[in-house]
């Protein structure tokens, strides 16, 4: 498994779920692998997300190809 610990390089990191996951759905589009890591207790306190971030992860190999790719990504 991808981790942030492991192997993974935290592409990003978001202040909701919400925008990681339209993030992550864009790389995954694009054909690279990408996971969301969160610390909400479980989704009982979705305020961590805003303390903790929500992080978006992608393999290393594909690091620059999804910095690329989410450049164009711009939230409102």
């Amino acid at each position: 498994m991808l981790s942030p610990s492991g192997g993974g390089y935290v592409r990003k990191t978001f202040d909701n779920e919400i925008d990681a996951v339209i993030a992550q759905q864009m790389l995954q589009d694009a054909g690279l692998k990408a996971f969301v890591f969160k610390d909400d207790g479980g989704g009982m306190e979705p305020h961590l997300q805003r303390t903790n971030g929500v992080r978006l992860v992608v393999n290393r190999a594909d690091a620059e190809r999804g910095h690329q790719l989410l450049g164009t990504f711009v939230l409102s």
